[in-house]
C-alpha cells in the first residue's frame, strides 16, 4: 500500500476550494439544527457573518447534495463539537488526512 504523500501546499490549496466551503455549511448546518445554537451566536463564534450563516442555513452557500465519506464526516462533527464547546480545534492537515483516507482528494 502506497503511504500518503507529505504535506503539500498545491494540494491544500485544491483542497481548501472543493472540499471546505461544503464542510463549513455543514458543519453550520449542524450547529444550529442538531445544537439548538442560534445563527446569531454561529456567526460569533465562527467570525463569520449573521448573512453567511442564514445562506449556510438555507443551503444557497457551500451546499452540494453529496454525502461526506465516513472520515471526513468524523472531523465534521469533531468540528462541531470543537465549536459548540469551545474546546478542542480541528486543522486543515485533519482535513487533508482524513480526505487522503477517504480517497477524497
Amino acid at each position: 500500500m502506497t503511504e500518503p504523500p507529505s504535506c503539500d501546499i498545491m494540494r491544500c490549496e485544491t483542497l481548501a476550494r472543493r472540499l471546505l466551503p461544503r464542510m463549513r455549511a455543514e458543519m453550520v448546518y449542524r450547529l444550529v439544527s442538531e445544537r439548538g445554537i442560534s445563527q446569531s451566536e454561529v456567526s460569533k463564534r465562527l467570525g463569520i457573518s449573521r448573512a453567511a450563516v442564514s445562506q449556510y442555513m438555507s443551503r444557497k452557500r457551500g451546499f452540494t447534495r453529496q454525502d461526506f465519506p465516513g472520515e471526513l464526516n468524523l472531523v465534521i462533527e469533531r468540528w462541531v463539537s470543537a465549536v459548540a464547546s469551545g474546546e478542542g480545534t480541528i486543522t486543515i492537515c485533519d482535513v487533508c488526512r482524513s480526505a487522503d483516507r477517504a480517497g477524497n482528494r
